[in-house]
């Protein structure tokens, strides 16, 4: 596995939320085998007054020419580099031109050309905007590129760039844009994976040796678990994956979850030894009585990773598989190598089994048991009145998230991006394709639909979410504008007859594929209107996109004139699609599939526990704790605010999974000695207290603390999963010992009543046959 471990690769790919027959990735499908990969464009942006200085101009223009240096870029424009369309009437076609002056040697000459520049209303939106004061540089990466390793080195050369722009003008630049939202996120990811590894490391050997105050249990026990990390990744790569969001996590959480095991073996083993046993003798109790119950709680922890799998979503079915396999791997380790280990190691000294005798711990744990002996009814009144409380907050839940969702808002990214938004409108790929369902369709009958889709940029026009279109209807009117002298006034559509004209000069199939293929296919039967869209949340582009799907289809699909629906063969077809709206459409699929995977997950911990305990009462009793411990915590997160999105409903299947540990270590002691020491329920619930009570507050207290690392991460997301499993999992442990006791000794009254009433009906049935006799 080490071996293995060393062809770990990172994935670099963009994650697909959604499956392949969903009609959302249909639809985007469809778009890119038209007209390409979308999201492709990195923007860089400044305050326009700026470079209408000479010497920032100049430093502009270099930047421009430097990024377009570098290897991997597809294309850059930019004010500095922009072409003009001419006019050729000798030869009779539009030629695409650098436009003059586009290299000023005084101050005049590029007043002069800024001039000319804003005469060009095709640009006006693009490359500069005239309204916000703003202009940008537009860097085009090759598909090729984009999910892969080179990216990260791109855009870094890109910062390197702009860096010496910066130092040279001493102006604020702004950088966002697909490409740099990802590299920029996927770089952090990186540095985070090695960093929680180190923490989670550093956190579980203190927690060990505050428990234990001996290296022994932190050097080995921590040895354990490096073998259930090594083989974690190595199962990633024998499976053929690669390290992803989601699976990066999994080596820190092999670590959390692993260390419970090593602590209720050691605990196991040095109660033993406290009580007068040798040390085989006590390493044999420690694997028989310590082995059932860390099998069961092991199995249920992954069975709540478990359930990722049967969601249709790649990233989390591997999530969920490797995680799921290396929890019972880890559990093998710990159960194989600690006894292994410690039988060679020399007895532990008196001091070291101190911690079984901590006064604070034990009073604590006395306590525990005096309330759930003497306190029930206050037990069940506050948990009544603190569920019905969480249930109400459960109801203030609401389900959203954004593209760019776990960047907290102060960082720069979010800032930049704040900036386009602002400025040019967004910088999420939002996309519009029309299929006319015929050859041609787009020109076809007066060219119907290039005035439509005029009409729908119109539309458009009045939601501020959206960026300037780029169309088939925007190239005509600059050709128009091109054909009428460069006046202003006719950057707009030509008449049926002017229309015509200006066809004329755009003759040949190849000045056509030159000039037209960005807008339409080669068939020239599809077409579509290019947007940038702010990443104003799911429910916001949800609402927006269902309203303007609506006037869309009315708008190219209603005959006004007749005030009736067009025929199906005259229908054209509407989809709304890009990388935005396949990226919150697969936010929603993932929220919905989380659900119930978080149901499945119950349903089968319910069901392994039946195996266990053939009476349905105690398959109740076994999962109220752990439900309530969910119940507050969605509670909570209606309270605060906090949204249904993919990385806060991973918290409840895994927690789930986690927490039924708890659970099963008291219930399998509990079980123990009823049947083999024949206790009753009473004596058996109050041991079980004291001494599994000991490894459940350690255990509690290293997942507290080694899910609450994740709060350190620079992603809201990961922040939130941890933050919010370590809470329900400390609410989780504590029903463990205060509610689950109170609910078996509630058990053992009713069934000391029912005895009672029984044996009193035999005493009356007695008497009454004496009477008779």
């Amino acid at each position: 596995m080490a071996y293995y471990t060393t062809k770990v690769e990172i994935s670099y790919n963009f994650a697909k939320l959604l499956p392949e027959n969903d009609p959302t990735s249909k639809d985007y499908e469809f778009f890119r085998s038209k007209f390409g990969q979308d999201g492709t464009i990195l923007l860089i942006g400044i305050e326009k007054d700026q470079v209408n200085i000479l010497k920032n101009y100049i430093e502009w223009a270099r930047l421009t020419d430097r990024i377009k240096a570098l290897p991997g870029i597809k294309n850059v424009a930019s004010i500095t580099n922009i072409k003009e369309l001419v006019l050729n009437d000798t030869l009779g076609k539009y030629d695409f031109r650098t436009m003059k002056g586009v290299n000023p040697s005084n101050q005049d000459e590029l007043d002069d050309f800024m001039y000319r520049l804003s005469k060009l209303k095709f640009y006006d939106g693009l490359f500069y905007n005239s309204k916000t004061n703003s202009t940008i540089i537009a860097t085009t990466f090759f598909e090729k590129d984009l999910n892969s390793k080179r990216r990260l080195e791109i855009v870094d050369n890109i910062k390197k760039e702009i860096a010496k722009f910066n130092k040279a003008t001493s102006i604020e630049t702004h950088a966002s844009g697909l490409p740099f939202i990802r590299s920029t996120v996927m770089l952090k990811i990186r540095n985070e994976m090695s960093f929680f590894l180190g923490v989670a490391f550093l956190v579980t050997a203190l927690l060990l040796f505050l428990f234990f105050r001996s290296f022994y249990p932190v050097i080995f026990s921590l040895l354990v678990i490096v073998c259930g990390v090594v083989t974690t990744l190595g199962t990633i790569v024998l499976f053929g994956y690669k390290l992803s969001v989601l699976s990066g996590l999994i080596p820190p959480l092999i670590i959390v979850i692993g260390v419970p095991n090593c602590i209720l073996i050691l605990n196991k083993y040095h109660t033993e030894l406290a009580s007068g046993k040798g040390k085989i003798a006590s390493l044999h109790l420690a694997i028989q009585r310590a082995g059932v119950s860390l099998f069961f709680a092991n199995i249920t922890t992954s069975i709540g990773f478990a359930v990722f799998c049967a969601i249709e979503n790649s990233l989390l079915f591997e999530f969920g598989l490797i995680a799921a396999i290396n929890v019972m791997a880890t559990f093998i380790y710990s159960l194989v190598l600690v006894p292994v280990i410690f039988s060679y190691l020399p007895m532990p000294k008196p001091r070291h089994l101190l911690h079984l005798d901590a006064k604070r711990l034990r009073s604590t744990l006395d306590k525990v048991a005096l309330i759930t002996t003497n306190n029930r009814k206050t037990i069940y009144t506050i948990l009544i009145i603190v569920c019905a409380i969480s249930i109400v907050g459960l109801s203030k839940i609401r389900a959203f998230g954004y593209v760019v969702d776990d960047i907290p808002k102060t960082d720069v990214l979010i800032q930049d991006m704040k900036y386009f938004e602002k400025s040019f409108g967004g910088v999420l790929p939002f996309e519009i394709a029309i299929d006319t369902k015929k050859e041609k369709g787009v020109f076809s009958n007066s060219a119907r639909v290039l005035y439509k889709i005029n009409r729908a940029q119109k539309i458009i026009a009045q939601y501020k979410e959206f960026s300037k279109p780029l169309s088939i209807a925007e190239g005509v009117k600059f050709m128009y504008q091109t054909y009428k002298g460069g006046e202003e006034k006719f950057y707009r559509l030509p008449s049926i007859t002017d229309l015509k004209t200006i066809a004329e000069y755009v003759k040949t199939e190849k000045e056509k594929k030159n000039q037209l293929s960005s807008f339409l296919d080669s068939t020239q039967q599809n077409t579509h209107i290019s947007l940038l869209v702010a990443d104003a949340g799911s429910t916001r582009i949800k609402a927006l996109t269902t309203e303007l799907k609506g006037r869309l289809d009315t708008i190219f699909n209603y005959d006004d004139e007749a005030n009736k629906w067009l025929p199906d063969t005259s229908k054209c077809d509407i989809r709304i699609t890009g990388n935005s709206i396949v990226f919150l459409k697969g936010n929603d699929f993932l929220v919905n599939n989380l659900v119930e995977s978080v149901v499945l997950a119950i349903v089968l911990i319910m069901v392994f526990m039946l195996t266990l305990f053939t009476s349905f009462r105690m398959i109740l009793i076994s999962t109220i704790p752990s439900l309530v411990a969910l119940v507050i915590t969605a509670g909570l997160m209606g309270y605060l605010g906090i949204p249904l999105k993919p990385s806060t409903i991973l918290v409840f299947s895994i927690a789930f999974g986690i927490s039924s540990d708890g659970t099963l270590y008291f219930l399998t002691k509990y079980r123990h000695e009823i049947r083999k020491n024949k206790l009753s329920i009473g004596d058996a619930v109050r041991l079980t207290i004291s001494e599994t009570g000991v490894s459940m507050i350690y255990t509690a207290i290293v997942l507290f603390f080694g899910f609450g690392m994740f709060a350190l991460s620079g992603f809201g997301g990961t922040q939130a999963l941890g933050i919010l499993i370590s809470f329900t999992l400390i609410v989780a442990y504590c029903a463990n010992l205060v509610l689950l006791p109170a609910f078996l000794l509630s058990l053992e009254k009713r069934l000391t009543n029912k005895e009672f009433v029984e044996e009193k009906s035999i005493m009356t049935d007695a008497l009454e046959d004496s009477e008779e006799d």
